[in-house]
């Protein structure tokens, strides 16, 4: 429901338990981020709900995650339910009859079960989170940027698991070669991540990697009546996974930020991103990690996007993120330990206090489907805290059947476009051909009769060494056919002056990783 340019969240209520006034969320506000927190089974699924239906009639596109399988309910009408009837008479929507509709939806799903596949490649995951991914040491997060910088400079693309397999298998190979040019390559992190990459493969995240990619623009849509698709990542399977879950996460809102152009504070977000179970981002994340997700929170705003965290606890949120959440909804807490009355009380503190009662007392008592709301107002400053009853959603409660989810797909914007697999040629495809043709060329130099050979089934990727084995002593070595960086004759020039070298074939001079010419 929009009012004015603002979200209907709910009616705040008097201490006397009458109803006082509408609370409203501001579209202008919307991408300064929120946080929608409270215990299992308060109400916090309903609320996700009800903003994302708002913000979708608004004309904003949403992304949100469906843990439970219960927010698929969303792209289906309303039904007529005593509860739901009951609060709309309560905070004074009609009722004869309620405004159930049904709102456009995208499924999406990293295993292309209950949704389109949803990939990215290794090169756009990029070191940094992959090796939040895999759990990486420090020595294990140097072996990956170092395989990131061999793949881009050598021209081979980083698409899925095994191109980076293959990637590791030649820097294993190769370690002491390529420790010269790099740093230390240790054999025991190259196995170590090819153990993790296997535990990864195991566990699904083949069906992340690879094409084509999920495009940014597919999650950013409205519909010919001006309302925001709402794209719905079913993450119940993918909850036994969390890693892989927040790591994928994290992508996306990295992808966001890199590719969206700046547009300062618009009258309404360009999207609006619900991280449910937030908690599971920051467990164990190292600062680097939560340093990354703080800067993107920060500077993603000015981008039109919008990100809400939902999680049980409020400490479950660093402080230094925390801070950047200026719409807060908070559903009951329970102070049943230590813990739980130090989130009751930060979460107390976070409010701007409101006279007639006293937040930490009322968020112990407040009962399903209520909360404490405090939005941005005016020139940005937060709204006196209210207790409030939240409205009832205008799409079902409850999740779509089989059928249901089935009949949305089919008429999905994007329907076919994801659905199957393209594998192209890629570092594996490219790598496996070299060292197919090293083998064949060892093959033929064994059966020619030489004195001496020098040769060999050495193969190294190309720009890093000779594309083709050295010719046997004794024989007029082979022309070389033009191809990727091969020698020219002023590189050959420069390297006799610089070596004096002598000899009759020479070694070929390359180009290195940092663009700077190597020595063998």
């Amino acid at each position: 429901m929009v009012e004015e340019g603002k979200l209907f969240i709910g009616a705040s209520r008097k201490p006397d338990d009458s109803i006082n006034k509408g609370e409203y969320l501001e579209l202008k506000f919307g991408n300064r981020h929120g946080l929608i927190t409270g215990a299992t089974g308060t109400g916090k699924t309903i609320t996700l709900q009800i903003l994302a239906e708002g913000f979708s009639n608004a004309g904003v596109p949403v992304f949100c995650a469906d843990v439970k399988g219960d927010l698929s309910g969303i792209g289906a009408i309303g039904e007529t339910k005593d509860f739901i009837l009951k609060r709309a008479e309560q905070i004074g929507l009609p009722t004869n009859p309620y405004e159930f509709q049904e709102f456009p939806v995208i499924f999406w799903d990293l295993y292309g079960e209950k949704g389109h596949r949803v990939r990215t490649t290794m090169s756009e995951m990029g070191p940094l989170l992959l090796s939040r991914l895999m759990n990486a040491t420090d020595a294990q997060e140097g072996v990956l940027n170092i395989a990131f910088k061999i793949a881009d400079q050598g021209g081979l693309p980083l698409l899925d698991l095994k191109d980076l397999q293959a990637l590791l298998n030649y820097m294993g190979e190769n370690a002491t070669q390529l420790s010269n040019q790099f740093g230390f390559i240790s054999k025991a992190s190259v196995g170590s991540i090819q153990r993790e990459l296997l535990i990864l493969e195991q566990q699904g995240a083949e069906h992340f990697f690879g094409e084509p990619a999920l495009k940014i623009t597919d999650i950013m849509r409205t519909t010919n009546d001006g309302r925001g698709a709402i794209s719905v990542l079913a993450a119940d399977k993918l909850m036994m996974n969390p890693r892989l879950y927040a790591t994928f996460l994290l992508w996306l809102l990295s992808e966001l930020f890199e590719e969206l152009p700046e547009v300062g504070d618009p009258e309404k977000p360009k999207l609006v991103f619900f991280f449910d179970e937030a908690h599971l981002l920051f467990n164990d994340a190292p600062k680097v990690l939560t340093e990354r997700v703080e800067q993107v929170v920060r500077l993603i705003r000015s981008k039109g996007v919008g990100v809400y965290f939902v999680t049980q606890n409020p400490l479950d949120v660093p402080e230094t993120i925390l801070g950047q959440l200026g719409n807060r909804v908070q559903h009951a807490l329970r102070a049943y330990t230590p813990r739980d009355q130090k989130a009751v009380k930060t979460a107390a503190d976070t409010f701007r206090p409101n006279p007639e009662f006293d937040c930490a007392t009322v968020i112990t008592n407040l009962g399903t489907g209520e909360a404490l709301v405090s939005t941005l107002e005016g020139k940005g400053a937060p709204t006196m805290v209210e207790r409030t009853l939240v409205r009832p959603p205008q799409s079902r409660v409850g999740p779509l059947t089989a059928d249901e989810r089935q009949k949305v797909m089919d008429v999905s914007p994007v329907r076919g476009q994801y659905d199957e697999d393209f594998d192209r040629d890629s570092a594996y495809e490219m790598l496996t051909a070299r060292a197919r043709k090293a083998a064949e060329a060892q093959q033929q130099a064994e059966q020619e009769p030489v004195e001496a050979n020098t040769g060999g089934s050495r193969w190294t990727l190309p720009g890093f060494g000779d594309d083709e084995p050295v010719a046997p002593a004794g024989k007029q070595a082979r022309p070389r056919s033009s191809g990727y960086q091969r020698e020219t004759v002023v590189e050959a020039a420069m390297k006799s002056v610089a070596r004096t070298v002598a000899t009759q074939v020479g070694r070929a001079l390359v180009r290195g990783i940092l663009g700077s010419l190597s020595r063998r």
